[in-house]
């Protein structure tokens, strides 16, 4: 059993707290076994009623997944390991998309990434005052995985579009604005709901309606027409174009965002509109986890992840140098590429 993942149960209650608080608690390969474990355990076991997702101390809800494994693996083993990260990190996420028992995630803290692939599957989503929720990948070259083409089209508004091209941060109050979130709660109020769930497990939804704080307004709101309007194409040249038009007019967002898209991959903000436009289409989360998984295969060794985390993660000079470097010389059969099926016995399946 690993040590950076606690897993207990409390009377009908099981309980799941992340403890790998010096790396935000980032998944470890080793944490999405003991969690999947766990989770298999309890679905079979009449006495559990439903499941507590939290951390131990720390900032961090769950800050992503394992990139020094990622990055490792594009580097010394052709990805092999990698492959192998995203493929049970998946499953769980997959596993918990379908768990038929509720759980709650309590997002007290930074939920990026990976934490986003194991707090959105979740019933209940609790937002705190302390909530930064965001898919950064595009600044690392990556993609918004762990079921980003599933959720984020789901938001509406064009917001998941937003969200998976900037890399935006949103708070807790954003959170629950946008439905990220089921429920706001204050921190200090955080231990009392987890004691009410654990005596009542089967009044979630009633004790959580009781616990509910009042969340600030949410700043998002003021820009979601705009979101709406410049993010609402699926080509990236489209939006660029849109950004750019009105930062010409003196529109200080669109020119911000549009400087945001700037110092990101265009490999990765193409990968990330075809993927959620695909995503949004499908029926079924294997789907979409199935195509995720062939994405992250091939993004795993193309140049823009190495380079990404370089210059995010390791030298921190925060200036990347893409390849290819303009989203014009991104090509569609680049994109066809990375998104073809793989063979049959390399294709990921479910637990």
């Amino acid at each position: 059993m690993t040590e950076d993942v606690h897993i207990h149960s409390h009377g009908r209650v099981g309980h799941i707290s992340l403890n790998r608080p010096k790396a935000l608690h980032a998944l470890t390969l080793d944490m999405c076994h003991a969690m999947s474990k766990a989770l298999a355990e309890w679905a079979t076991d009449d006495a559990i009623e439903a499941v507590i997702l939290d951390h131990s101390e720390g900032r961090g809800f769950c800050a992503g997944g394992d990139i020094n494994l990622l990055r490792h693996s594009a580097l010394n083993d052709g990805g092999a390991s990698g492959r192998a990260f995203f493929h049970d990190e998946y499953q769980l996420n997959h596993q918990m998309m379908t768990y038929e028992k509720p759980i709650v995630a309590f997002m007290d803290g930074i939920t990026m990434g990976g934490g986003v692939g194991i707090a959105m599957p979740c019933k209940y989503r609790v937002a705190t005052e302390n909530t930064r929720f965001a898919m950064p990948e595009t600044g690392i070259g990556l993609f918004p995985d762990v079921g980003g083409g599933w959720h984020l089209p789901r938001l509406g508004g064009r917001l998941g579009q937003f969200l998976a091209l900037t890399g935006a941060r949103l708070d807790g109050a954003e959170c629950l604005w946008a439905g990220i979130a089921t429920h706001y709660v204050p921190g200090e109020m955080l231990a009392e709901a987890k004691a009410r769930i654990i005596e009542k497990p089967g009044r979630i939804a009633g004790v959580m309606s009781e616990m509910v704080g009042t969340p600030p307004k949410a700043r998002i709101e003021e820009n979601a027409d705009r979101i709406r309007k410049h993010f609402a194409s699926d080509r990236l040249e489209d939006i660029v174009a849109s950004l750019e038009a009105a930062a010409e007019e003196g529109d200080e967002w669109a020119q911000k965002e549009r400087d945001t898209l700037g110092t990101k991959s265009p490999q990765t903000l193409k990968v990330a509109l075809r993927q959620l436009a695909e995503g949004e289409k499908m029926t079924d989360f294997a789907d979409n986890m199935r195509m995720e998984y062939r994405i992250g295969s091939r993004v795993l060794l193309r140049p823009d992840f190495a380079e990404g985390v370089r210059a995010v993660i390791v030298d921190k000079d925060h200036s990347p140098k893409w390849n290819p470097p303009t989203p014009d010389e991104v090509s569609e059969e680049l994109i066809d590429s990375i998104f073809a099926p793989l063979p049959d016995d390399e294709e990921w399946t479910p637990l």
